[in-house]
């Protein structure tokens, strides 16, 4: 299951991000891990690792990918280049983590096996279309990928719409749909958008306005013609990486974005590379980690992490290596 859950989240994190990646995967862990708080604590590290590693080979698998490519810095295509470096990344600290996972079998909890509920293989297909009508807006169009998203929430309004009219002529009203929950509102797109970690998203928010505030008075300017004229760029891009785990890969992009430095393609990548994975190095450097955390309230946290850090620098060193010997 540890190795289960690291290569799928590795694999649809660059399809359904990092954030949500991580979510889905850690609840399936603590519920066959329920009574292995060790398990748990090593898987979510992994789950983390593979998640940021994944999204870093695609514009969709993190908010700084998507950043760099709605930036127009770097084509959809170019990310790619990066997957066998996000490979290492994620494979070198995972292996040895292996050998602390404990021995044993996971326990099942006693339920009846879940099915597929109503319209749910029609949702995975609209999700899968609005990634595609996000890239065919940005490639053909040339408009932001975000109005590809807000077109696929329309498909989703739409779908739920069909859903609530089709049971309302089944049944008697709304109660009976599954997911309401006895509300009686049905399937409804806002109300699970509402359900969202405001505090979250209030936060990253907050931070990309400090940044901006930053970057408007001319201390990002400095700040870039000290670090990238000085220490060069590829110094200059390791080290993002490392401020990422401090300070949340984010908002550090955010900042790389607003200097654009005058970089080659590959330079590019590797700043999307080491901004993607080095918020791995600390459980407070990635959405991942700091959703996991509160997902996984007392038995993953930001202690039982940082015990890994060294083992997942060396992925990070080993990623960077890779990047470096086969795209510059």
């Amino acid at each position: 299951m540890f190795w289960i859950t690291g290569i799928l989240a590795f694999f649809i994190s660059p399809v359904a991000d990092n954030l949500t990646t991580a979510l889905i995967l850690a609840t399936v862990i603590l519920t066959i891990g329920a009574n292995e708080p060790k398990f748990i604590a090593v898987s979510c590290v992994n789950i983390v690792v593979a998640a940021n590693a994944g999204g870093a080979f695609s514009p969709f698998g993190d908010i700084t990918t998507l950043m760099v490519w709605q930036k127009g810095v770097l084509g959809f295509e170019v990310f790619f280049k990066l997957f066998i470096p996000s490979v290492i990344n994620f494979i070198v600290p995972a292996a040895i983590m292996h050998f602390s996972i404990p021995l044993g079998t996971p326990i099942l909890p006693d339920e009846d096996t879940p099915e597929i509920q109503h319209g749910g293989l029609v949702i995975v297909g609209l999700f899968l279309l609005t990634i595609c009508t996000s890239i065919g807006f940005h490639q053909f169009l040339h408009l932001p990928p975000v109005i590809g998203m807000l077109t696929g929430l329309a498909y989703l309004k739409l779908f739920g719409y069909y859903l609530r009219m089709k049971h309302r002529r089944e049944f008697a009203g709304f109660d009976s749909i599954p997911g309401s929950e006895g509300s009686g509102s049905g399937f409804d797109v806002f109300s699970q958008i509402a359900k969202a970690e405001w505090d979250t998203l209030f936060f990253f928010y907050g931070i990309i306005m400090c940044v901006g505030g930053l970057g408007f008075i001319g201390y990002l300017s400095v700040a870039s013609t000290f670090i990238y004229g000085e220490w060069g760029a590829t110094a200059a891009n390791i080290s993002v990486g490392l401020m990422s785990a401090l300070v949340d890969n984010i908002p550090v992009m955010f900042a790389v974005l607003t200097m654009r430095p005058d970089m080659s393609e590959a330079q590019w990548l590797l700043v999307t590379l080491t901004a993607g994975t080095g918020g791995s190095l600390l459980s407070i450097g990635s959405a991942a980690g700091v959703a996991l955390m509160g997902q996984a309230r007392g038995v993953y946290t930001f202690f039982s992490h940082l015990k890994w850090l060294p083992v997942i620098a060396l992925g990070y060193a080993a990623s960077i290596a890779v990047h470096m010997l086969i795209n510059t």
